[in-house]
């Protein structure tokens, strides 16, 4: 499948470095995003379609959870892209998922009959991709999905009967890849505090529904192996994206099997900061004698990172995402159509450089 290249220019003097613009090859992990500066051919659609062409149209968006902490800063980034493109606040509405496929079905069942010019829907289960994508298109209504991609056989099915749908997101894998690779290049001197010459780590997943939480899980150890290290699973559970129930499973982790635990992985930040309450209240030290890596770039991982108090976290860049959503969802409107994938880099993030993404999204 093809993938369509797409940059997004901040006018920040980290850019060179950091910033991460919407790729064209979903398989590559690059440990930083490609620094030319493209012509970024949806905001330039975009633009010339005037405000008055954009101003009466109405745009759905569905997010699975108003609660995830990446998905606030990416809905209010989407809003204010939006309202900036020459879109009414009032003919813009997000609406909650509650993490209820049910619930969320519902919505998408509204905006039908409300007559949405465009949908934009942040999936509460993937699984549910077709369903979804059938009814809307049935209804002539272009959609963007975002953050939580389908399956590659959907995806194909979107080029096969040319529908008007489109993914939007960064690749999982990457994601995954860099959290590895941030733990590898620590060196088993660092690593190996039992002396036993494995890599013995906790993993905290996300959803298991979701596909970003099974490829971060993988792809973090995947790393560790390729870079010719043994490793050691004490345990892996779920912990659902949440702080607290990270916290708890932490806490019977180290509690379990104390010192032995060398490496604690999150699928995201939300989660890592949980896991740092529990390493901090086991009276263990991150860079002394335990290390924690997260995804996404929370304001308060970033700190932690400046800190000492977090190894690493990948920043999950919602600027990128969510104007390349809003891009796409012009492009169907304006006729100018998209490809059916749009990939985006993530960044990793140590305390060499998190000061600078700090600055960036606060």
């Amino acid at each position: 499948m093809k993938r369509k290249a797409l940059s997004l220019i901040l006018a920040l003097t980290m850019l060179a470095s950091l910033v991460a613009g919407c790729g064209s090859k979903k398989e590559e992990t690059t440990e930083t995003a490609d620094t030319t500066v493209a012509a970024d051919t949806a905001d330039a659609a975009a633009d010339a379609t005037g405000d008055s062409d954009l101003a009466d149209k109405k745009v759905g968006v569905c997010i699975y959870q108003f609660s995830d902490n990446f998905m606030t800063l990416f809905r209010t980034e989407l809003q204010s892209y939006l309202e900036s493109k020459g879109f009414k606040a009032e003919n813009i509405k997000i609406v909650d998922g509650a993490n209820d496929q049910a619930t969320q079905s519902g919505q998408i069942d509204n905006f039908i009959t409300e007559g949405v010019d465009v949908l934009i829907i942040n999936p509460v289960n993937s699984s549910s991709a077709a369903t979804i994508t059938d009814k809307v298109v049935a209804a002539n209504i272009p959609l963007v999905y975002i953050n939580r991609e389908p399956d590659a056989a959907e995806e194909q099915r979107w080029a096969d009967e040319n529908m008007n749908v489109t993914y939007v997101g960064c690749d999982a894998r990457q994601s995954g890849t860099f959290q590895g690779e941030m733990i590898a290049e620590l060196g088993m001197d660092k690593l190996d505090m039992n002396g036993n010459g494995k890599v013995d780590y906790i993993m905290v997943e996300g959803d298991p529904e979701n596909v970003d939480a099974q490829y971060r899980t993988e792809f973090s150890i995947k790393a560790l192996e390729e870079a010719g290290l043994t490793v050691n699973c004490l345990t892996d559970q779920v912990g659902n994206w949440q702080q607290d129930q990270a916290q708890q499973i932490v806490a019977n982790a180290l509690g379990q099997y104390g010192n032995d635990i060398e490496v604690v992985f999150c699928n995201n930040d939300s989660m890592a900061m949980g896991a740092l309450q529990a390493i901090q209240a086991a009276g263990r030290t991150v860079g002394k004698d335990i290390y924690l890596v997260g995804v996404d770039a929370l304001s308060e991982a970033l700190e932690a990172v400046i800190a000492g108090n977090m190894t690493g976290t990948v920043f999950n860049d919602h600027f990128s995402q969510s104007h390349s959503a809003a891009d796409a969802a012009i492009n169907y409107l304006t006729g100018a159509g998209n490809e059916h994938y749009i990939g985006c880099d993530y960044v990793k993030v140590t305390q060499d450089n998190a000061q600078e993404v700090l600055d960036m999204v606060k």
